[in-house]
C-alpha cells in the first residue's frame, strides 16, 4: 500500500462505521423479528428507519457545506457590503463531526442492544443510524479531497465488506436475540474512535499581521446538472440493489428451500466475492475510465438479480448472490469516485451518498411490495429493467465528466474595513 493510501486510513475507518449498518441490515431486520416478536413488516420498517436516519444526517452535512455570504469584503477590489461565499458548517472540523457520529452510533446501537423494550430499541436505532450517516458524510468529504478518491473508496468498501463478512460468520455462532448485531455496530464505533485523532482539525490557517482570522471562501456548487442526475440515478440504483438484498434471505429459505445456516454461509461467501471485486477495482483504478465499469457492471448486476430472484435450489441461489455481490461493490466504488470527482469540497459526494442511502432505505419496502404482487421472479425482472434504464444516464454522466478537471478557484484573503495602510499595501501588491 502506498504512503498516500496509508495516510487515508482514518477516513477508511470512519467510512467503515458509516456503512456497516447497511451491510448488516438483513441480520438486523431478521433478529428484530425473531428476538422482539415484531412482524416482518414492522422489523423491515424499523430497518428502513435506521437507513432513513442515516440519509438525513448526510443531507444535513451537505447543507452545512453549502456556501453563505460572509459579512466582510474579500480582495482589494471588492465593493463594500458584498460578502464572499463560505460554508455554513466550516466551524465544525472533520474530527469533531466524526467523533459526534461515532458517539451517536455507539450510544444508539448500544442502547438498542441493552434492552428489549421496543420504544427504546426504536429510539436507539434511529439515533445510531444518524450517527452512522454523520460518519459516512465526514468520510465522503475527506475522500473527495484525496488525490485518488476512487482507490480510497475501494479501500473503504474492502474494509466494510471484510468486517461484514466476518460478522456474518461470527454472529450466528454466538446465539440468538436482537442484541448481537446492535452490539457489534456499537463496538465498531468505539474501536474506530482512536482513528479520529488523525483527522485534520479545522481552522489551521496561516494569518497575516493586521488581518483577523476569518473563514475562507468556498466556490458555488459546480456541475449541478451532472451532479443532480448522478444523485437521482444513484438513489434508484441503490433502491434496486437493496430491494433484492432485503428479500434475499426469504428467497433462499422459502423459494430455494435452504436452511438459515446455509443462507448465512452463502451470504458470507458472497461478501468474500465482493472483497475480490473491490481489490480488483482498486488495482484497476481508472485505467478503463469510469463509464465502462459503471455501464457494463450495472448490466451484469441486472442479470445476476434475475438469476438470484428465480433461484429454486442452492446452485442457482448461490450463483446469483455471489456474482451479484462481486459486481455490486465494484460499480459502487466507481460511482463514489465519480461523485467525488465532481466537486473537490466533497459536496456532491455527500449528496450522492445520501441519495444512495435514501435508496437503500426504500429498497426493502420496494422489494417486499414487488415480491408480494409479482412474486420473486417477477420482482427480479422489474428490477432488471429498471437497472438497465438507470445505467444509461449514469454512464452518460461518467462520459460527460471523464478527463475534465475542476478549474482551481482562487482563494482571496479577507480585507477588514479598518486594516492598517501598510497591511493594505502588502495585500494589494
Amino acid at each position: 500500500m502506498s504512503s498516500r493510501l496509508r495516510a487515508a486510513w482514518p477516513l477508511v475507518a470512519v467510512f467503515t462505521v458509516g456503512h456497516l449498518a447497511a451491510y448488516l441490515l438483513p441480520t438486523v431486520v431478521g433478529r428484530l423479528s425473531t428476538g422482539l416478536g415484531l412482524t416482518p413488516a414492522q422489523a423491515g420498517l424499523l430497518g428502513s428507519a435506521l437507513l432513513l436516519s442515516s440519509a438525513t444526517a448526510g443531507f444535513g452535512q451537505a447543507f452545512l457545506s453549502m456556501p453563505v455570504r460572509l459579512p466582510f469584503r474579500v480582495g482589494p477590489t471588492a465593493r463594500a457590503g458584498h460578502g464572499t461565499p463560505a460554508p455554513r458548517g466550516e466551524r465544525h472540523g472533520p474530527r469533531r463531526l466524526a467523533r459526534l457520529g461515532l458517539l451517536l452510533a455507539a450510544a444508539g446501537y448500544g442502547a438498542a442492544a441493552a434492552t428489549s423494550a421496543v420504544p427504546v430499541v426504536v429510539a436507539g436505532t434511529v439515533v445510531g443510524g444518524f450517527g452512522s450517516g454523520t460518519a459516512a458524510a465526514v468520510a465522503a468529504v475527506g475522500i473527495a479531497a484525496q488525490r485518488d478518491p476512487h482507490r480510497v473508496s475501494a479501500l473503504g468498501l474492502l474494509t466494510v465488506s471484510a468486517s461484514a463478512g466476518a460478522l456474518y460468520l461470527t454472529i450466528p455462532r454466538l446465539g440468538g436475540g436482537h442484541a448481537l448485531p446492535f452490539a457489534a455496530l456499537a463496538a465498531a464505533a468505539l474501536v474506530m474512535w482512536p482513528a479520529t485523532r488523525r483527522l485534520d482539525g479545522a481552522g489551521t490557517r496561516a494569518g497575516l499581521p493586521g488581518v483577523p482570522e476569518a473563514r475562507l471562501p468556498i466556490a458555488p456548487l459546480p456541475r449541478r446538472r451532472s451532479g443532480a442526475v448522478l444523485a437521482v440515478t444513484m438513489l434508484c440504483w441503490s433502491m434496486a440493489q437493496n430491494a433484492l438484498w432485503g428479500v434475499s434471505g426469504r428467497i433462499g429459505v422459502t423459494q430455494a428451500g435452504l436452511s438459515e445456516v446455509t443462507v448465512g454461509a452463502v451470504f458470507a461467501v458472497a461478501l468474500g466475492a465482493g472483497l475480490t471485486g473491490v481489490v480488483a477495482a482498486g488495482a484497476l483504478g481508472t485505467r478503463l475510465g469510469r463509464a465502462m465499469p459503471i455501464g457494463v457492471g450495472t448490466a451484469l448486476i441486472a442479470c445476476c438479480i434475475v438469476i438470484s430472484s428465480s433461484a429454486r435450489d442452492l446452485t442457482s441461489f448461490a450463483t446469483g448472490e455471489i456474482l451479484w455481490n462481486a459486481f455490486y461493490p465494484v460499480v459502487l466504488s466507481y460511482l463514489l469516485g465519480l461523485a467525488a470527482s465532481l466537486d473537490r469540497h466533497g459536496r456532491w459526494a455527500v449528496l450522492a451518498g445520501s441519495a444512495s442511502s435514501l435508496g437503500v432505505a426504500c429498497g426493502p419496502l420496494a422489494g417486499s411490495l414487488l415480491s408480494e404482487y409479482t412474486g420473486y421472479p417477477g420482482m427480479g425482472l422489474v428490477l432488471c429493467v429498471g437497472l438497465l434504464l438507470v445505467a444509461v444516464p449514469m454512464t452518460a454522466v461518467a462520459v460527460h465528466t471523464s478527463g475534465r478537471r475542476l478549474r482551481p478557484v482562487p482563494v482571496p484573503l479577507p480585507v477588514p474595513d479598518a486594516a492598517p495602510s501598510r497591511t493594505a499595501k502588502v495585500l494589494a501588491s
